[in-house]
């Protein structure tokens, strides 16, 4: 599998779904105030993907659901659950949010996906060392979706 690591914004990628690094789903989406990736999508895309979001219940670390894309022009939102309770993201987080993303983007047959970074950014984790996690676990998968990692620099 080829994965292209670029700069730029996740949310401009010609891509049938994207992934949205989330938090477990415990706490309701309308009580947090989504940053980053997240607050992005909730602009773009409005709220109709999150309602879904919140009825689907907790996600266990590491996981991943699907979403309508709202008004994005993709197919869908994949929600992975990159962070703990405690807003932290560890190595086992990172790649298992990868390997359940990738299996969602199997088995509803999607041909290309963009991640951002997960981990890095609300997940307390530098950069580099997310990345380097979630190339680590993409070499591990079999695919023949385009995959794209989005790495945002302000």
């Amino acid at each position: 599998m080829v994965v292209e690591v670029i700069t730029g914004d996740l949310l401009n990628q010609p891509v049938e779904v994207i992934v949205n690094a989330w938090n477990r789903n415990v706490i309701p989406w309308w009580l947090l105030l989504p940053q980053g990736v997240s607050g992005a999508i909730k602009r773009r895309a409005g709220n109709a993907p999150f309602q879904e979001l919140g009825k689907l219940g907790p996600i266990p670390l590491g996981g991943a659901v699907l979403t309508s894309a709202g008004r994005l022009p993709q197919r869908g939102i994949i929600h992975v659950a990159g962070i703990n309770l405690v807003w932290w993201a560890s190595e086992k987080s990172v790649r298992d949010s990868v390997r359940n993303a990738m299996n969602l983007v199997a088995q509803h047959g999607f041909a290309s996906v963009a991640f951002p970074v997960i981990g890095a950014g609300s997940g307390g984790m530098n950069q580099s060392k997310a990345l380097n996690f979630m190339l680590a676990e993409f070499r591990t998968i079999t695919s023949p979706a385009a995959v794209t990692v989005v790495e945002f620099r302000p």
